[in-house]
């Protein structure tokens, strides 16, 4: 009987029955309002930051000639005040939703002492680059948006460089896989991809989420490939190899680079556009700060936000082929199609495998797994020799 991948492909999504497609779909659909109101959410946030004068006050009681200060105190502000206005939608959008869906078992304490701390992380880093980027237009003028391009590749690659060694190890227990046939064979696989095999590790993913993942991240001394607990205890040893040898795949293609330069240079475009049009969007938010005053940041990173919001449907279509390529390297170095599509399968818990065409280009950071799945079921008619699985 001839091996048809259409039939195969539509047998492993069914597999999920039709209340969990439906729960995925809502889930799914659900995420993608979430991205709009969020927007809403920030426009508010924005408005109130600006009304509420706290930023003018925060800088009026710093000295003038202290410009690095100031842009560093008033950025810090800002994050802080804003943080805690949004705590209600946060709290909602990334716990209580989350948890409603059964997509994590974290404690409600454990999820807000790591939001505290991702939140002061996140201010000192963020403020520091605002010095940076309140620098360039103080000094360059109307180009400065063409070196913020430079300096988010140089802020992104520092950032992407100290992750795995001094930020991420404060929120997950990284450490080697524990000796047995899972450490075995990523061991091996490692080995014929040229990755030492102290570059990848077993973490805690399950404190913060129930989902089936693994990861590619850092980038030159620190890149390494981690996989989380919830791959061990959910999968096979054949999803296991399947799925390492995609994020295999991320780290031998450098995917971690190519992030950082599609990215710098969309932030370069994005503070041209908010260049051109911050006038506008300060006399609607009721701010009377120039662009160079350090108190526009709330209207300059609204509109960054609004613009970033717009510019979705390119950066999942970046995302999407750097998944699509990592999914190909899978398959042809390690030849486990039908592992690689059951695994495929366990996401399709949180996000809805059947998409329309338009859903997918401008939602879809990931090729759904219907179509990821097909190309697996296709490979595997194209090579029959796959190993038994």
């Amino acid at each position: 009987m001839t091996f048809d991948p259409r039939l195969a492909t539509a047998q492993y999504i069914d597999s999920l029955g039709a209340a969990n497609l439906q729960k995925a779909h809502d889930y799914t659909v659900g995420g993608h309002w979430i991205l709009l109101w969020g927007l809403v959410v920030s426009a508010l946030v924005t408005w109130v930051i600006v009304r509420s004068h706290v930023l003018d006050r925060v800088e009026r009681g710093l000295p003038e000639k202290r410009k690095s200060l100031r842009v560093f105190a008033v950025s810090a502000v800002y994050f802080l005040v804003a943080s805690l206005l949004t705590l209600p939608w946060t709290l909602y959008a990334e716990y209580w939703r989350e948890k409603g869906y059964g997509r994590t078992s974290q404690p409600l304490g454990d999820f807000l002492g790591q939001q505290a701390l991702a939140l002061a992380i996140t201010t000192v880093l963020l403020s520091l680059f605002m010095i940076g980027l309140y620098w360039l237009i103080r000094r360059t003028g109307r180009r400065w948006w063409l070196w913020s391009g430079a300096l988010t590749a140089v802020v992104l690659a520092f950032v992407m460089l100290l992750s795995p060694i001094l930020i991420e190890p404060l929120f997950n227990k990284y450490q080697p896989i524990p000796a047995g046939p899972v450490h075995d064979a990523v061991a091996e696989m490692a080995g014929r991809a040229g990755i030492p095999e102290s570059k990848i590790f077993l973490f805690d993913g399950s404190r913060q989420s129930n989902n089936f993942t693994a990861n590619a991240g850092g980038v030159g001394s620190t890149a390494r490939v981690a996989i989380s607990d919830v791959a061990l205890k959910s999968a096979s040893l054949d999803e296991v190899r399947a799925v390492t040898g995609h994020e295999i795949g991320h780290y031998v293609l450098k995917h971690t680079w190519w992030g950082v330069l599609i990215f710098s240079l969309l932030a370069m475009v994005l503070f041209w556009i908010a260049d051109r049009l911050y006038p506008k969007f300060a006399r609607a938010f009721g701010s009377d700060a120039p662009i160079a005053d350090p108190r526009s940041v709330p209207v300059l990173l609204f509109m960054v936000t609004l613009f970033g919001l717009a510019a979705t449907p390119l950066t999942n279509t970046f995302s999407r082929t750097i998944e699509t390529q990592a999914d190909a390297y899978s398959l042809r170095t390690e030849n486990r199609p039908d592992a690689l599509s059951t695994a495929l399968v366990k996401t399709a818990e949180y996000r809805y495998p059947r998409p329309s065409p338009i859903e997918e280009v401008i939602f879809y950071d990931h090729p759904s797994v219907e179509r990821r799945v097909m190309t697996a079921m296709e490979w595997k008619a194209a090579h029959p020799e796959a190993p038994a699985q």
